[in-house]
């Protein structure tokens, strides 16, 4: 198996499945996946955060490398799952029935 991430976050590896190129596909992961699942990955990755972040800001927007964007979409996950994980203890957002909101455009990278 080719490692998705930096050789600095070989631990983060096992959660490779959560680097995600756009929101709704972050968002589709969140709503498939268990709180069980959800808790171990932000468990994972928090304490990491930053060092992650660190590592990231030495590379060009323009120019990163795929494993360094793996890492910062890694993050953005992170980022998609605090929410459930902190607050609402369940995937979706509480008491908001079959509501959708859709991005139509959003950040690259």
């Amino acid at each position: 198996m080719t490692a998705m991430l930096p050789p600095e976050f070989a631990d983060l590896e096992r959660f490779s499945k959560w680097c995600l190129a756009t929101e709704p596909q972050r968002f589709e992961k969140r709503l498939a996946s268990s709180m069980a699942e959800m808790q171990a990955f932000y468990d994972a990755i928090t304490p990491r955060a930053e060092e992650a972040i660190s590592f990231c800001d030495k590379f060009s927007l323009d120019d990163m490398p795929e494993d360094v964007l793996n890492l910062m979409h890694l993050l953005y996950s992170m980022i998609m799952v605090s929410f459930p994980v902190e607050c609402w203890k369940q995937p979706r957002v509480p008491d908001s029935g079959a509501a959708t909101l859709d991005c139509l455009s959003e950040p690259v990278p």
